[in-house]
């Protein structure tokens, strides 16, 4: 372990899977492959969902702010760990780990609010389509959005800045592949018993009450599709729904098994897969998630593309 006589160290090394290089090399192929993918994908969503009249509604208008916060999210950590698999320095600089941590963290807390928000916009299109344009009007939407931004920024910045002033003792060694909040817990010395509890009561409003809602919402949205009495209206309230719910369940439930439980007792190699699955996997998936499974945003995408091509060809 590498001690440090300073009060915080000039850099972190970044353990990682340095133990395992054949497991480094395939983790460098898979983020070489994935990243590029998750970014163009998600540009894609944001392009079409501005570009085409037919997608100027609040559902779209969450999924262009879901869309840039996974492009920022996945950026906050996949360009330094590409840097770090694939060369033997293993290692972040101190204010570089403050800057991952802060951005990492607002955009993983605003992602959590940002789903909860959906599944209620997907409640009031399912449940109160007549109220629909009344409750969920322009106004409204930029309001939750702001909100939503606001408070994930909040999460971040206090937990982030309570983290960061726990001693280390000189230790500059994270078993991880990027900073996060819980590893640096873990690693601190001293007395973090308080900033254990902390994090658990925060996550528990930023992961446990936003995933309750969100349940509660399609607990109703089941109800009233269960009473919808064409199978044609069942299958369009469905399609609306179902890819969503699988980004909810995607992005939850590693978040929830690594921020719900005292960093302490985290084992070893779990904060370094849940990191990579909701910080890699899930942004990478969401646009083939919404784009698949989506009517509208496929048939968004074949007309900017057409269009494109159109407009290429007449020059």
């Amino acid at each position: 372990m590498a001690v440090s006589n300073e009060s915080h160290p000039e850099e972190f090394i970044l353990l990682g899977f340095a133990d395992r290089p054949w497991l480094e090399l395939l983790l460098f192929i898979i983020l070489l492959i994935t990243y590029p993918m998750a970014m163009m994908g998600n540009i894609a969503i944001i392009l079409v969902s501005k570009v085409d009249i037919h997608l100027h509604s609040p559902m779209y208008f969450f999924l262009t702010n879901l869309s840039f916060l996974d492009m920022c999210y996945t950026t906050s950590i996949v360009p330094q760990m590409l840097f770090n698999l694939g060369s033997s320095k293993k290692t972040i600089s101190y204010l570089g780990c403050i800057l991952q941590l802060y951005v990492f963290h607002i955009m993983g807390g605003t992602e959590c609010l940002l789903l909860a928000i959906m599944s209620f916009d997907r409640y009031v299109a399912i449940c109160r389509p007549l109220h629909y344009t009344l409750i969920m009007n322009q106004c409204t939407c930029l309001l939750l959005a702001t909100i939503v931004w606001l408070i994930g920024a909040t999460y971040a910045v206090s937990e982030a800045t309570v983290t960061l002033l726990l001693p280390l003792c000189g230790l500059n060694e994270l078993d991880h592949l990027l900073c996060e909040i819980p590893i640096l817990i873990k690693t601190s010395c001293g007395e973090k018993e308080a900033n254990e509890l902390a994090l658990s009561v925060v996550c528990i409003f930023m992961l446990a009450v936003p995933l309750c809602l969100t349940l509660a919402s399609y607990a109703n949205i089941g109800h009233t599709i269960l009473n919808i009495k064409t199978s044609e209206g069942r299958r369009k309230a469905l399609g609306t729904c179902s890819s969503h719910l699988l980004v909810v369940f995607l992005f939850y439930g590693p978040a929830i098994s690594m921020y719900l439980q005292p960093p302490s007792s985290i084992f070893r190699d779990q904060p370094k897969f849940m990191a990579l699955f909701y910080g890699v996997v899930t942004p990478t998936l969401n646009p083939f998630i919404y784009t698949l499974r989506n009517k509208n945003v496929k048939g968004a995408l074949g007309r900017l593309v057409s269009g494109t091509f159109r407009s290429i060809y007449s020059c």
